[in-house]
């Protein structure tokens, strides 16, 4: 299979992940970088071999030895590269989250034609429990599914000594705060596991922003939240719980889990030493027996690697990736609705 020519705009943290898995995989090779911040491109440029370095995205899309772009740089800037890259013929990876809002979203759509586009939040489904977790809920074991939930809290670590990264909780720049930078997580994995079978339409949600006793510890303006919980009913009746939370003036926890009328599965998301899945099935005779259907342990090359890889098998392949851009759009969704419940303090439909 020929090589997917690749261009990367953005040569910040995750840009520079991408180019070490794209540097991995027979399936694709990088031939330009961009960034507003040339000598971070250079850099990266050098670093990974890439011959070819823009200080702009506009610039490397007029590239024609470009075949596809992955845009890595804050979540403001990626609807309307997506929707040039996507003008000029090129196939689209997009950072998670996909964009500001659903809208920005359908423009992508309306513009994608037969190209491939998708979003990286897909990464924890590539794991090896990720999949697992999809094949037995696939398999029916569960029964009808009643409750899928999440929940997880971070406590805030030491003051830092070093300036925290404006973007990362200013909502003119990202589009929002801990929802956005990991919340997509969160719903892809739980959606994406169940086959993209629940289809939300009401939430009920709060968010909230840095306790006052953890401001120093992020930057100064930033307006996001750090804490959101919500209750998604989709239709048929089945419930999706979601609470995440960092900076949190509470000790780690974290659980997550799949309720249904025959059975139900203990799992984690991410990767880690030591993961199980563990199916509670209900027996009529003896109540509830527990088995380990899957054991193992993970690390995170492989949600990284595996994403660039399946994007340029996609592209070969005339498919979508792991996470296509309809997918991202329902995540979207359940994100704009969890933001205007909150604002309302009234549960929204999800439109």
């Amino acid at each position: 299979m020929k090589p997917v020519a690749l261009g990367v705009i953005g040569c910040g943290v995750i840009g520079k992940v991408h180019l070490q898995s794209a540097s991995q995989t027979p399936a694709a090779r990088t031939v330009a970088v961009a960034d507003l911040r040339v000598e971070a491109a250079k850099e990266a440029a050098e670093r990974f071999g890439v011959k070819t370095v823009y200080a702009s995205g506009e610039e490397l899309l007029e590239d024609n030895q470009v075949e596809a772009v992955i845009l890595a740089m804050p979540t403001g800037a990626r609807r309307g590269l997506a929707v040039k890259a996507l003008k000029k013929g090129k196939h689209v990876l997009v950072e998670k989250p996909i964009a500001m809002n659903s809208r920005e979203v359908r423009q992508m759509i309306a513009a994608r034609g037969k190209l491939v586009a998708g979003c990286c939040s897909s990464r924890n489904r590539f794991l090896p429990s990720g999949e697992a977790l999809a094949k037995a809920i696939a398999s029916g074991v569960l029964g009808d599914i009643r409750v899928v939930r999440a929940r997880s809290i971070g406590p805030a670590g030491e003051k830092p000594e070093t300036p925290r990264p404006a973007w990362r909780l200013i909502r003119a720049l990202n589009g929002g705060g801990i929802l956005v930078n990991w919340g997509c997580y969160d719903l892809d994995y739980l959606l994406g596991s169940c086959g993209w079978t629940l289809k939300p339409e009401v939430v009920l949600a709060q968010t909230w922003t840095i306790p006052p006793v953890f401001e120093s510890h992020v930057a100064p303006g930033s307006d996001a939240e750090t804490h959101y919980a919500a209750i998604v009913r989709c239709e048929g009746g089945a419930i999706l719980s979601i609470e995440r939370g960092e900076y949190c003036a509470a000790a780690h926890d974290e659980a997550w889990g799949i309720i249904g009328t025959k059975a139900s599965l203990r799992f984690q998301m991410t990767p880690g030493a030591n993961k199980k899945i563990i199916l509670d099935e209900g027996t009529t005779d003896k109540g509830v027996a527990s088995k380990t259907i899957w054991e193992g342990s993970e690390d995170w090359s492989i949600v990284h690697n595996a994403l660039v890889h399946d994007f340029a098998l996609a592209i070969r392949e005339n498919r979508q990736p792991k996470t296509s851009l309809e997918q991202a759009l329902v995540i979207q969704q359940i994100t704009d609705a969890i933001y205007a419940s909150a604002r309302r303090g009234t549960a929204v439909r999800v439109r």
